[in-house]
């Protein structure tokens, strides 16, 4: 039993949950809806959308395995109480573990790949368990460059819902949109806007959490930011960001309230913006441990609000009668009646 609860640990069962979550929420309070006011319907089928989360979330228990395969020594100075490897699991058993859930994920994604008629969407969970096997190795010593890896393959995580769909609506649809003189472009870059969501504030907690763990990462020859250019300079760059954060769901905001949608704006207000000010607020002052691990729990709260909100898109599209009046969280004109 001691050994289960520890193997959930190392894979991040609570993270793989979110990953989850987050594809079946685009797929079906956001993508669903959407197409169906058209009178389209979803194409992929559901055991094929399951094979393709399921895919995604082996993939990234894989990178979190191999992770913590390569970190042990750093992570009994930076959280002592999390490490597992070498603890309660053998570490032949970790990279054999590694070995089967990235393995697994790769054929499980090229499956699902050749079932929506591209093969060559296979190759993104390929490359994406080969960039998190040498974030592991190599990426997370350069400064930046692991933080924007990370940041990028969460990104992935809702754009992959439309960009396997996507292909299977054309095929079923191609004339009818070829007559409106339209097409389903329109999914990506609403999705994009959760995916761009997505890397800004992942890039935000990945600075934070360098920040928690600057003195284990000092002690063996990491290069993060704060370790390259001082906490302060470092805070000054999460700040930035979180204002670029604010800023920007402050114009979708505006797009709402002349929508007269104030749910939402209050939603965004309360569950991101808020806590977004009393970060940075909190930020400035930081100086222990303890302080930047509070905030890295923060953020993943604002990232679970940001997905949830794809609930209340599914309301207002609900509500909606005509495509043409929908009111939605972007500026996106969504064109694809018949």
């Amino acid at each position: 039993m001691q050994q289960l609860k520890a193997f959930f640990i190392l894979i991040r069962l609570k993270n793989l949950i979110i990953i989850a979550l987050t594809q079946y929420l685009i797929r079906y309070a956001i993508i669903e809806p959407m197409i169906n006011l058209s009178l389209f319907e979803l194409q992929l089928s559901h055991f094929n959308f399951f094979l393709m989360s399921l895919a995604t979330i082996l993939i990234a228990a894989g990178g979190y395995i191999i992770n913590d395969y390569f970190d042990t020594r750093i992570d009994r100075v930076n959280r002592p109480d999390l490490v597992v490897i070498d603890t309660y699991i053998n570490r032949r058993v970790a990279m054999s573990a590694h070995l089967i859930t990235s393995i697994a994920g790769i054929l499980l994604g090229f499956y699902v790949a050749s079932q929506a008629g591209v093969y060559q969407l296979g190759f993104i969970y390929a490359i994406s368990s080969g960039m998190l096997w040498f974030y592991s190795t190599n990426f997370k010593r350069q400064v930046i460059i692991g933080n924007l890896v990370i940041s990028f393959l969460t990104a992935l995580v809702p754009i992959m819902v439309p960009l396997f769909e996507i292909p299977l609506l054309n095929k079923a649809y191609g004339e009818i949109l070829l007559e409106a003189n339209a097409d389903f472009m329109f999914l990506l870059r609403f999705i994009g806007a959760y995916s761009l969501f997505a890397f800004i504030i992942t890039l935000i907690r990945e600075i934070i959490k360098d920040m928690e763990d600057v003195n284990g990462d000092s002690s063996f020859g990491r290069i993060t930011i704060p370790i390259a250019i001082g906490l302060e300079k470092s805070k000054i760059i999460v700040i930035t960001l979180s204002l670029i954060l604010i800023i920007g769901l402050a114009y979708i905001q505006r797009l709402q309230l002349q929508a007269n949608d104030f749910i939402f704006f209050i939603y965004i207000l309360i569950t991101i913006q808020l806590p977004m000010t009393f970060l940075i607020l909190k930020l400035k002052k930081a100086k222990e441990q303890s302080e930047f691990k509070y905030m890295s729990k923060i953020i993943k709260m604002i990232m679970l609000a940001g997905i949830l909100s794809s609930v209340l898109v599914y309301i207002s599209i609900k509500k909606s009668k005509e495509i043409e009046n929908i009111s939605l969280p972007s500026d996106i004109s969504i064109q694809v009646a018949p």
